[in-house]
């Protein structure tokens, strides 16, 4: 398993292992499974949230995902360093209330309760409390919030960060759903406080939803922070199950027909292009998925899921696949061909 930089002196493992649905498509036996092969197979990080699991998200269920993961730590685990995430307002935890200076060591120590450990290696902020585009709603996208209130906010919060690295309970943090002008107001924040600049953004980047390939790339570039792409695969859409309106049972799609705002009418003659351009280059689609995000001119590394063990040994396969340049200029033109299907 190669690795990425992560920060100024550490690493990621390209990839992460996804945990979003333990606790309701992957039963907890199942999901201590996966995290042994996840280690096997040289993953070295995994990536989970406080409102984990998701598909569908639950009150009574907030939390439940750490707790399966906590529950592998104290019956022996080991080999995987933890990526975590803080909601953002109108979040369930917390009845939906706005990440704030005081809601952090708060909502780290139930983190670190349920996962069973005493620090948590990349602390994120689930997305901002003043909204975003992530999730499909780019199309429609009007900035919110007040300035001057927003870098008071960061403030505060790099300061809250700063004192949690002190205590030892966090060493890096990340932004999630976040935008090219969030991360460089961070760092500002960070730099004005001592609070920890961020090393990795975790947004949806995938053959199908390059949002981050213009700004956020010049912003990931020059400021030495690293992508953790979350669904790389298109929530499985680039599997090509779901083409001819397929619902394989126990799929994402059947448990969220519309996948979160995917189906659209563009999408799978864009899959159908995909999947042709990797059938015709002799790349299985999953590993030519996962393997462009090592082309991009920053540093990437994938947030891989599965809802069985065998989807999960497929995407473990391709972990030394590379691509010709010729196949990624060709997807270059597929994506001109079919720009932004969702």
């Amino acid at each position: 398993m190669r690795t990425v930089p992560l920060g100024s002196d550490d690493t990621v493992s390209e990839f992460i292992l996804g945990t979003m649905t333990f606790g309701t498509q992957t039963a907890p036996a199942e999901a201590h499974t996966k995290l042994d092969m996840a280690v096997d197979a040289g993953i070295t990080w995994l990536d989970t949230a406080e409102m984990y699991p998701v598909n569908p998200i639950r009150p009574e269920t907030i939390g439940r995902t750490e707790e399966i993961i906590g529950d592998w730590i104290a019956a022996g685990g080991t080999g995987l360093r933890i990526a975590t995430k803080h909601s953002g307002e109108g979040a369930h935890p917390r009845d939906g209330a706005p990440i704030t200076a005081e809601s952090i060591p708060v909502t780290l120590e139930g983190n670190l309760k349920r996962l069973r450990v005493d620090t948590i290696d990349l602390y994120q902020f689930h997305w901002p409390n003043r909204g975003s585009f992530q999730f499909r709603k780019n199309w429609t996208y009007v900035p919110e919030g007040e300035r001057a209130a927003i870098r008071q906010n960061f403030a505060d919060c790099a300061g809250a960060l700063a004192r949690e690295v002190e205590r030892g309970t966090i060493r890096q943090f990340g932004l999630s759903n976040e935008s090219a002008w969030g991360m460089m107001q961070w760092n500002a924040a960070a730099e004005a406080t001592g609070g920890p600049r961020v090393v990795g953004l975790q947004n949806e980047y995938s053959l199908l939803a390059r949002l981050a390939d213009t700004d956020i790339a010049e912003t990931l570039v020059h400021e030495g922070i690293t992508m953790l792409a979350f669904s790389p695969l298109a929530a499985g859409i680039l599997t090509g199950k779901y083409q001819g309106g397929a619902i394989p049972d126990g799929s994402r799609r059947s448990v969220n027909d519309g996948l979160g705002g995917r189906w659209t009418d563009r999408l799978q003659p864009a899959v159908a292009a995909y999947l042709d351009l990797a059938r015709a280059h002799g790349v299985d689609p999953v590993h030519m998925a996962l393997a462009w995000l090592r082309t991009r001119p920053f540093r990437c590394a994938a947030i891989i899921g599965a809802s069985t063990t065998e989807q999960l040994e497929h995407e473990l396969a391709g972990a030394d696949v590379t691509l010709s340049q010729e196949l990624v200029a060709a997807i270059d033109e597929t994506h001109k061909a079919h720009p932004m299907p969702y």
